[in-house]
């Protein structure tokens, strides 16, 4: 039956007056009750009115009052998809709109210019269908409190052109298609729908649900209007320029308007469709631009990231989670990589909480034969089923550094090891923690063992130990990073200098097991041999006690100490190949060889027939006896064996005084607790504390800062291997609200004080004596949102220029305070009348170093922007913890390398040391006196002067290599490396050195060289009968051995 032009006008005209109607009585409704109100509050009203007016006013005040807290509340919760019946709702109302839209489709197959009977049955069901959208909506409506917001919500104007002309078929016993296409608006409620049925949770497929419920309705409905008009023809044409077009031609057209295609097969023929064509094209362009690419996106990459890993049979590989970003790694594959560049046969499973981004896609990409990116999260045992973490060789977990929160970043990375270790208690873990005080809770984990090589990098116990390091020796930061720094071969250098400390960056912290043929014999004779035959330097080795099983690492040990079978050696060498020597070496086939490339595998036939046949002596003592013959020999002030030579030696005598004041472990000075009152030092009270070679530390912070953990910087300054007179006083300049925080965990350490104000201010380093300071310390601030990482840095770089523009006079030192400090700044005199004070500045972001790099004074620095590339970094004036990245792969792939790092830069500490510690304690307490000798008898790093020492001594003594056999022979001190001043007269008016790690064996030495050492606990570098100079370990404690050391009014004596 055909629908006149009347009743196409009535089911039309019955949506737009029920909408605009509608909200034209919610705009006078709302108008007329704030007239009310308004006139309520106007004053000289007559009484009449003004009772009139209140009465009606309270009375819909009750009845709002009534309606809110009785009938609209209950009305809101049952229609909020936190209930059943409201979520019931909400499905239902969702359904039913898809079956009215179903409805629709079957019924646009027959002309839009005809109107269906009742006897068609799909009308009386779509009828029942808008019956219950009518009530749905009324509900809706009475729970709104804005109504005319409610009134203009997408939903409500597809219920008000819908829901009317269903009313008006049932009057007119005609239905009609009209506007009913608007129904595919309702799929914009499908990730709602999905999401209440649990069928979509993660952020993906919510994001890629909408955005296909985004596409889907827009083309229904864009179909739904072109159809209509199409058929229907222009109005002011009375349908002349029809065309009989289908719904699914209309969304053919619409696909093609959409891809920009336009086959040109289907048209718009009527003004309105056209019109409607023009402006739906600049949408579709970014629909098309945007949406729909981003959907194949999201389902491309949810197959690509979301597959389980493949284990092959005999493939290693690891696991990499937590912080994987483009900078992580890519730092972690370039450390990773060239360890063993061209032998990587462990491929490398990221495990990443989010999808990469294109540039970490490009980097995966580069790297794919030996990577794989999986999308899933440590935490959930699927995810690490899916990776197969129980086949993996290690988990390894990367921290972010630069993170806003430490404890947060901390706990996460924790709980990822507590989740990886809950499903698979054998799988290896390395794990890297900011904070320090949360590597307590590692250990607790039942399957957590130090045995099968689980390992924790904490990045502030490293930071803060290398920047006390270089706090006791100067250059010594530079020293030890230097070995862990990545070599650069693209940098033209001009300065002979710059060659030299380029060159020195290619020696690394290696380990190799050594000979059996050195069984039996003293560290100091294998050295010598590796040093002189192999030209291999040797400087620690890994000892076993034979009572306790107990394993140490051991830098510089006494000839006391022999070497047992399959010892351990650690070596400052260029190469894993060169290293091999000390494996291969022979006694028998290559005593008469001193070329170290025909050092290799020798053609002994039998393994047994190359090692050493003598008797072996390997002294089977109990700790305690071996201990007790060290404390005897010291005492006695007996040299050792090897020390041959008539040249005066100095022993230093051990006090057992000294023992009272040492922890449990005998490895740092304590004291009793000290309140921090006692601490506090005054700007006005700077002549009674008159600090000489002392500490400075810069410190920044407030009350709300997370804690640097200064702990980890004190007690590499309190190791028991200095005596108490040689301690340096230690001062703490900055907020006082911030070291209150950090005094419950230095109070029990001895010498400290704290300075509360900022040391961008001059006159608070001027207060503490900071020209009299042996070094000063710049730690960066913890850890703080910043907008740029160029800005994290901003503090430290502006008290760096603060103190940079100190200047002291050379004249103003007193023949009773230290030489050393112009010793280690300059050292060779100089024409300059002025010395700059000595500062070690941390920097958090490497990059800024160009600023520091404006404030060295020095010209024709290395090039480029890379911090150790840097003149600062060369010399030891700047320290950042970047490279400690590469300790994460370091670790796997050599755990002992790590051990002996964190022995050197804490002190001593290690996790060996602690887990046999923890035995001892349950065991019972041991003798006093030897746990005191045996934790005080470690060797010290420190810098001689070849003619103010015993160095001088040595004959002759021109080339490292003949310094470096002398020192071993006659006195036991172990030589790495090189403090040299830089060759710039013109340029280095300060004298500045720069640090050359393992020189070669014939390189020549300046008289004015320091020489970085390994000096035993009992040895006294000055020269006997000559304190007026003393060794640098001494340079900066000038206090003689023998007197007490001086007490300060400002801190309370030790009971």
């Amino acid at each position: 039956m055909t629908c006149t032009a009347g009743v196409q006008a009535a089911f039309i005209l019955s949506s737009i007056m029920t909408f605009f109607s509608g909200l034209l009585t919610l705009f006078i409704s709302r108008l007329m009750w704030r007239s009310i109100t308004k006139r309520q509050n106007i004053k000289g009203t007559g009484i009449l009115l003004k009772l009139i007016l209140s009465k009606i006013v309270s009375n819909k005040r009750f009845k709002s009052l009534h309606l809110h807290g009785m009938f609209r509340d209950r009305i809101e919760m049952l229609l909020s998809a936190q209930t059943i019946v409201g979520q019931v709702l909400v499905i239902l109302v969702f359904v039913l709109s898809i079956g009215s839209l179903i409805i629709y489709f079957i019924n646009s197959t027959d002309p839009v210019g005809s109107c269906s009977s009742y006897q068609d049955k799909t009308i009386p069901v779509d009828l029942t269908f808008n019956a219950f959208f009518s009530f749905y909506f009324g509900l809706k409506f009475l729970a709104a409190s804005d109504k005319i917001k409610f009134w203009l919500e997408i939903n409500s104007i597809v219920d008000t052109f819908t829901i009317p002309p269903t009313f008006i078929s049932y009057y007119l016993k005609n239905n009609w298609l009209g506007l009913r296409f608007l129904r595919a608006l309702r799929l914009l409620e499908l990730p709602q729908i999905l999401q209440i049925l649990g069928a979509i949770e993660t952020s993906n497929s919510v994001k890629f649900s909408k955005l296909l419920s985004i596409v889907l309705s827009t083309w229904f409905t864009a179909a739904g209007f072109i159809h209509l008009v199409e058929n229907s023809g222009d109005p002011w044409l009375k349908d002349r320029n029809s065309q009989n077009i289908s719904y699914f031609e209309s969304i053919y057209l619409v696909m093609a308007t959409t891809s920009t295609v336009g086959f040109g097969d289907v048209i718009a023929k009527t003004s309105l469709g056209r019109t409607f064509i023009m402006f739906f094209t600049l949408g579709s362009l970014i629909l098309f631009a945007n949406y729909v690419p981003e959907m194949v996106e999201l389902f491309a990459n949810k197959r690509k990231f979301t597959n389980a890993y493949e284990v092959l049979k005999g493939k290693k590989f690891i696991v990499v989670c937590g912080n994987i970003t483009v900078d992580s790694v890519t730092a972690f594959l370039r450390n990773f990589l060239r360890h063993k560049s061209g032998e990587i046969n462990t491929e490398i499973v990221f495990l990443g909480e989010v999808l990469p981004s294109l540039e970490l896609e490009t980097i995966f990409k580069c790297y794919m034969a030996y990577t794989t990116f999986v999308s899933g999260s440590a935490l959930k045992w699927e995810d690490l089923r899916r990776v197969a973490v129980e086949s993996a060789e290690a988990c390894l977990i990367i921290a972010n550094p630069l993170c806003n929160d430490s404890q947060v970043e901390d706990t996460s990375n924790i709980m990822r090891v507590l989740s990886i270790k809950n499903y698979s208690p054998n799988t290896r873990v390395i794990i890297q923690i900011l904070q320090s005080h949360n590597k307590v809770f590692l250990p607790k984990i039942p399957s957590w063992s130090w045995t099968t090589g689980d390992n924790i990098i904490c990045f502030a116990e490293l930071k803060l130990g290398f920047i006390a390091q270089g706090c006791l020796v100067p250059g010594l930061c530079t020293f030890l990073t230097s070995l862990f720094v990545e070599e650069n071969n693209k940098v033209c250098l001009k300065q002979s200098w710059q060659k030299h400390f380029l060159s020195s960056l290619k020696n690394k912290l290696l380990t190799q097991r050594l000979s059996d043929d050195f069984a039996g014999m003293t560290f100091p004779e294998v050295s010598r041999l590796c040093f002189v035959k192999m030209q291999l330097m040797l400087i620690a080795i890994e000892h076993k006690s034979v009572p306790s099983s107990y394993c140490g690492l051991l830098l510089n040990p006494p000839a006391q100490v022999k070497l047992h079978k399959n010892t351990l050696g650690f070596f400052i060498a260029e190469s894993a190949k060169e290293v091999r020597r000390a494996f291969f070496y022979c006694a028998t086939c290559h005593c008469d060889v001193y070329t170290p490339e025909l050092i290799g595998k020798c053609s002994c036939k039998s393994k047994k027939h190359r090692h050493f046949t003598g008797k072996i002596r390997v002294k089977k003592s109990s700790t305690k006896e071996f201990c007790d013959t060290l404390m005897l020999d010291f005492l006695s002030g007996e040299r050792p064996s090897m020390m041959t030579s008539n040249m005066s030696l100095a022993i230093r005598p051990f006090r057992y005084e000294d023992s009272d004041c040492l922890d449990s472990s005998s490895m740092f000075h304590r004291c009793k607790a000290t309140p921090l009152d006692k601490v506090i030092l005054k700007r006005t009270d700077k002549s009674k504390h008159e600090f000489r070679n002392h500490v400075v530390a810069c410190i920044f912070g407030d009350a709300q800062s997370t804690l640097m953990g200064l702990r980890n910087f004190v007690m590499p300054l309190r190791t028991s291997n200095y005596t108490r007179q040689e301690l340096k006083d230690i001062v703490f300049i900055g907020s006082l609200d911030y070291l209150k925080r950090e005094w419950q965990f230095l109070r029990s350490f001895p010498q400290i004080y704290i300075l509360p104000g900022s040391a961008l201010y001059s006159g608070d380093l001027r207060a503490v004596n900071i020209e009299h300071c042996s070094m000063c310390a710049v730690l960066s601030s913890p850890s703080k949102s910043s907008g740029s990482q160029t800005l994290v840095d901003t503090e430290t770089i502006m008290t760096t220029l603060n103190v940079g523009s100190l200047r002291i006079s050379r004249s103003a030192w007193t023949p009773s305070e230290p030489e050393g400090i112009s010793q280690y700044t300059g050292g060779c005199g100089g024409k300059s009348k002025f010395r700059r004070i000595p500062i070690l500045t941390e920097l958090k972001n490497p990059s800024n170093i160009h600023f520091i790099e404006q404030l060295g004074g020095m010209e024709g620095n290395l090039p480029g922007t890379s911090l150790h590339l840097s003149t600062s970094f060369s010399t030891g004036a700047v320290f950042s913890g970047s490279f400690l990245d590469s300790l994460l792969a370091t670790a796997f792939y050599n755990y002992h390398v790590l051990e002996f790092l964190q022995m050197l830069v804490t002190g001593g500490t290690s996790s060996q040391m602690e887990q046999h510690l923890a035995k001892d304690k349950f065991y019972g307490p041991t003798d006093c006196s030897t746990t005191s000798m045996s934790g005080r008898t470690r060797c010290k790093l420190g810098l001689l002067h070849l003619n103010k020492t015993i160095l001088s001594d040595i004959r002759p003594r021109e080339t490292f290599g003949q310094v470096f056999c002398g020192s071993l022979d006659n006195f036991g001190i172990l030589c790495l490396g090189l403090y040299r001043v830089i060759d710039e007269e013109e340029h280095n008016t300060d004298h500045k050195r720069f640090v050359i790690t393992r020189p070669a064996n014939e390189f020549k030495l300046l008289p004015s060289d320091l020489v970085f050492c390994a000096i035993p606990f009992n040895i006294s570098c000055y020269k006997k009968g000559n304190t007026s100079y003393q060794g640098p370990n001494e340079i900066i404690d000038m206090i003689p051995l023998t007197s007490e050391a001086p007490t300060d009014i400002n801190y309370p004596p030790v009971e």
